[in-house]
């Protein structure tokens, strides 16, 4: 009985939060401009009227396609409902946590959740009538489209990655398409942006817009974009408790990092500011170890002095890291503090610190929990991160660190630190070489079990690439 109480309060408190957050290897370190308010924002919102019975279709679909493909594709079991499991399903006391895969939860019901955001956003609705959208979803699939009970944790991972990965494709997906451009080009941008956002993609095929030549500039969005190539090798030592020094293990390595618009302009705006680390990689436990999202709800600017500025953001964050050492995902909501000092000559130093509550974390456990490998929990994350450059020198730093509780699992509670160091040189205009050191660590401390202590040493040496948009 405790368990459902627990379990009920917690979709309500999701539920109530979604005003709040509405709604990854590192928290994005940003290099704030400065913060100059007379500056006329470059960013331009796609102007599109609001269209219910549309969105509301395209939300349907959402609902019934994957069902009708893992019942009549797949001949899934879960798949296999009825008025009675709907009605089972439909009692609050019904809702359990559940054990599919790791990836299934923590990427599959984000990517899902997307797609019943962007049925309204694509749609002429703002971002919060799209969030609500998406818990609508999320909670009508758990109730009604699984003979499984309806999982508590599907329901979060769903509305709050759902939402972050929504608006990110959103924004991307209308910043790639030219508005203006005819021919090959035209049709290759409209592709790429309904691979990003098939929702959007769909939309503009009902409405006869996809790729035609527009006469007004209102739906160009001009918010500044710049990608970071890295490609290089790295090596890397996974310890555990009783294994040291462990063993050393060396490949090539990917990442892609995006930053979109600039924390200064529109600051107000959810989601004008985006960053997206991506992070791909050979001999390790998963071809794709890092994904991790950062997109800003709203903000301040805090009064400063002639030569510092700080800017505060309410950030909404994704995050998955996949090593041989261990796995982590989760959703997080921080408030972020960005410094920028004004220093003589070509020398710039920025600075950040975060802190904020784990909406809910998956972290391995010691033992097989109900035929899953990892525990669910909410906790406590913190970061900070110093940037300095000198002229073609740069030099970063950062620590990301945070604690979680099992709610669902063993007993337990888990420590997850990050440290890094970078340090890079630009040989020429978009080219530079880096080295970046560091380690993960996951500590987890059982109620009824010996410790664990995993640990991920590395270092890495890329040539990097940086294109701006």
């Amino acid at each position: 009985m405790m368990n459902k109480i627990i379990i009920s309060c917690w979709i309500v408190i999701s539920l109530l939060s979604l005003p709040i957050f509405a709604i990854a290897q590192q928290m994005p370190l940003y290099r704030p401009n400065r913060l100059d308010t007379t500056e006329t924002s470059i960013i331009k919102t796609t102007a599109v009227k609001k269209n219910f019975g549309k969105a509301a279709s395209s939300w349907a679909l959402a609902e019934v396609l994957p069902w009708s493909f893992d019942r009549y594709v797949r001949n899934a079991d879960y798949a296999r409902i009825s008025f009675s499991t709907i009605r089972h399903n439909l009692n609050p006391g019904s809702w359990t946590w559940d054990n599919d895969r790791f990836q299934t939860n923590q990427l599959g019901h984000p990517f899902h959740g997307s797609l019943f955001y962007n049925s309204f956003r694509a749609n002429g609705y703002n971002f919060w009538q799209s969030a609500l959208a998406t818990a609508a979803g999320s909670y009508f699939w758990e109730s009604t489209a699984e003979n499984q009970a309806p999982a508590p944790n599907d329901f979060i991972n769903t509305t709050f990655g759902g939402i972050v990965l929504g608006e990110m494709t959103h924004r991307l997906a209308n910043k790639l398409i030219n508005y203006h451009r005819r021919g090959l080009k035209r049709q290759l941008s409209e592709t790429g942006a309904t691979l990003i956002n098939p929702m959007n993609g769909f939309s503009r095929m009902i409405d006869s817009k996809w790729g035609r030549e527009t006469e007004s500039n209102q739906e160009a969005d001009s918010s500044k974009i710049s990608v970071a190539f890295d490609l290089g090798a790295r090596s890397f030592r996974v310890t555990a408790t009783n294994q040291f020094p462990g063993r050393n293990t060396f490949g090539w390595y990917g990442r892609i990092k995006l930053l979109y618009g600039t924390p200064a302009e529109k600051f107000t705006e959810p989601f004008s500011n985006i960053s997206i680390t991506t992070e791909v990689g050979q001999d390790d436990s998963s071809k794709v170890n890092i994904v991790s999202v950062y997109g800003s709800i709203t903000g301040w600017e805090l009064e400063g002095s002639n030569r510092t500025r700080y800017l505060l953001i309410l950030s909404a964050n994704y995050d998955y890291i996949h090593n041989e050492a261990f796995f982590y995902g989760g959703q997080s909501v921080k408030l972020n503090l960005f410094t920028e000092y004004d220093l003589p000559g070509k020398v710039k130093l920025n600075t950040s610190f975060g802190a904020g509550p784990v909406i809910l974390a998956a972290i391995p456990n010691r033992h097989p929990y109900n035929g899953r490998s990892y525990d669910y929990g909410p906790g406590i994350a913190i970061n900070g991160a110093v940037k300095l450059d000198i002229d073609k020198l740069a030099f970063s730093a950062l620590y990301k660190g945070g604690w979680m509780h099992s709610v669902n699992g063993n007993q337990s509670n888990y420590y997850l630190h990050t440290v890094a160091g970078e340090l890079s040189f630009m040989l020429t205009e978009g080219f530079a070489v880096t080295s970046e050191g560091g380690y993960y660590a996951l500590l987890g401390r059982y109620k009824d079990d010996n410790n664990t202590n995993k640990r991920y040493p590395y270092i890495k040496f890329a040539i990097r690439y940086t294109l701006t948009l």
